[in-house]
Order: structure tokens, then C-alpha cells, then sequence
């Protein structure tokens, strides 16, 4: 192997480390609430969505880099290549760098508070971070017992959307929490997706993540149903008159579940195959979100 190929395998790795499409997770729940409250009462500050929107990435980047400290400890990861632990070989050094993101991501949702003189958003968010820990952290490690995608459900979903619309409006509605349902269902299939490709490596470990307990296949089955719950939750917040009609452009976003169903439903037993479904649910989850927040702003909506 030549030193330039050697490069751009050490390159590839770090990019896989790093993982910057998941930061859409991060990004999304933003976006969506923010939408939500414009289209209900027609209020943004913008002030609050930036910071906001700053301070949920850097968290995500926090819980990254903490779960991968965590899993080193575990031996979950051994054959993790792409793993920061593993490429750095400084655990210390990664975990000092999550909590400095945490403080900083936390800072920013205090400051929200402090502006509106109001700490709901910051128990709410405190709430997440705790769940976030819990996914991995000793000694709960909930992940290993097949919560993780609970916990991502509640996190990223009705929390962490209910949240960003509160920090809007200072108040909840019944169309933000569908839409808070919806995200936490894309949110939870990316992580559910996954854990196709390293069954063996979670046997290992002690770990019961929802595809050791059903086995590849009856997991591969549930992707185009909850799929399908998505696209039913959009005709609901519609159909409801909760969501203006032009939000019916995110049924597109089927199309991306189709993708994602048949990847999974194909290759599920392969994991040289399978290990980038989760980057078919990334599509998913982009844009079924993405496309439901331009439907609520569309001029025309409603």
C-alpha cells in the first residue's frame, strides 16, 4: 500500500469517526419545532434559533464522543476501526473534548432561559442530556438492554422538538407533538439500523440491542411498517387540521423509505451489505423533516 492510499484510508476513517451526516439528529429537531411555531403564531426569533441550533450540535457532538469513551470500556468496539478511541488512542483526551462541547452546547440553552426568564426549555433539555447518558453511561448502559431506541424516541422526538417550539412560543400545541412523534420514529429507525451489521460484536459484549433480540430478519420487517407509521402521521397532522395541507410534500419522502425498506429487507442477514443502512434512515429521517418544515412555511399553507 502506497503512503497517499494510506492517507486516504486514514482520512476515510476519520470522516466515518466523525460522522457528519448524523448531525442532521441534531439539527432537525430545530428546525422542525421552529417551523412549527412560525406556522401556528407566526413568531421566530431568529436569535434564539441560531443559539439553539448551535447548542444542540454541539451536545450531539458531546454524546458522541462520550459513548465511544463508554463503549471502549466495554471491548464493544475492538473491531471498530472508525472509532475515536480507537484512532486516537487518547480516551481521556476525546471524553475532556465531549464534556467541553457539553458546557458550551449547555451554556447556549442557559442563556435561552436567561433571555426569557423562563428554565422550562433548560429542564427539558436537561431531561434529554440525562436520557442522552443513560443510553451508555455507567451504570445504567440502558443501550445494552435494547432501550437506546426509546430513549433516542423521547430525546430527539416529542422532547427535544417540544422543546424548541416552547422556546419560541412559551407554550405547547397538539400539532408540535405530532410532529415530535414523527421525528423520534426517523430518529430511533437510524439507530435501530444501526446494529444490523454487528450482531456478532454485540453478542460479545453482552449486548441486547433490539436486533440481537429479534434477530436480522423480524428487525428488517419492522423498518417498512414504521416507515409507513411516518407517512400515516403526516396524513394525520393534515387530515387533523393541525398542519397546513401543503405539508402533504413530505409524503415524498416515501420514496426514500422505499430505498431504505428494500436495502434492509434485502441484505439484512449481510453485514459487509447492511452496515450503511443507517445511512438509508439518515435519508429518511433528512427528508421527511426537511420537507415537512417547508410545507408548514410555505406563503400558501393552510
Amino acid at each position: 500500500m502506497t503512503i497517499q492510499s494510506v492517507e486516504v484510508a486514514k482520512r476515510k476513517l476519520w470522516l466515518a469517526a466523525l460522522k457528519p451526516p448524523m448531525y442532521s439528529v441534531a439539527v432537525m429537531p430545530i428546525l422542525l419545532g421552529s417551523a412549527i411555531a412560525f406556522a401556528e403564531t407566526g413568531a421566530f426569533n431568529f436569535s434564539i434559533f441560531l443559539t439553539f441550533l448551535m447548542a444542540a450540535v454541539l451536545i450531539l457532538v458531546w454524546e458522541n464522543l462520550s459513548n465511544d469513551v463508554f463503549d471502549s470500556a466495554t471491548g464493544i468496539d475492538v473491531n471498530k476501526a472508525h472509532s475515536l478511541v480507537n484512532l486516537t488512542r487518547n480516551k481521556w483526551l476525546v471524553f475532556a473534548i465531549g464534556n467541553l462541547c457539553l458546557g458550551l452546547g449547555m451554556a447556549g440553552i442557559i442563556a435561552i432561559a436567561l433571555w426569557q426568564n423562563d428554565f422550562t426549555v433548560l429542564w427539558l433539555i436537561l431531561l434529554c442530556c440525562l436520557l442522552g447518558y443513560a443510553y451508555q453511561g455507567p451504570p445504567f448502559r440502558l443501550g445494552y438492554q435494547g432501550l437506546g431506541e426509546i430513549l433516542c424516541f423521547l430525546s430527539f422526538g416529542p422532547l427535544g422538538v417540544g422543546a424548541t417550539y416552547y422556546s419560541q412560543v412559551q407554550g405547547w400545541s397538539i400539532g408540535s407533538q405530532i410532529a415530535g412523534v414523527l421525528l423520534g420514529i426517523t430518529t430511533s429507525l437510524v439507530l435501530f439500523c444501526s446494529h444490523f451489521h454487528q450482531v456478532e460484536d454485540d453478542l460479545a459484549a453482552g449486548k441486547r440491542s433490539p436486533i440481537v433480540r429479534l434477530g436480522t430478519q423480524r428487525g428488517a420487517q419492522l423498518i417498512p411498517v414504521c416507515c409507513g407509521g411516518v407517512l400515516g402521521l403526516i396524513l394525520l397532522g393534515v387530515g387533523g387540521g393541525y398542519w397546513p395541507v401543503w405539508t402533504l410534500i413530505a409524503l415524498a419522502s416515501g420514496l426514500s423509505a422505499m430505498r431504505l425498506s428494500r436495502h434492509v429487507l434485502r441484505h439484512h442477514d449481510q453485514p459487509e451489505k447492511i452496515f450503511d443502512a443507517k445511512f438509508y434512515a439518515i435519508g429518511f429521517h433528512f427528508w421527511s423533516g426537511a420537507l415537512l418544515s417547508v410545507g408548514l412555511v410555505l406563503p400558501l399553507g393552510g
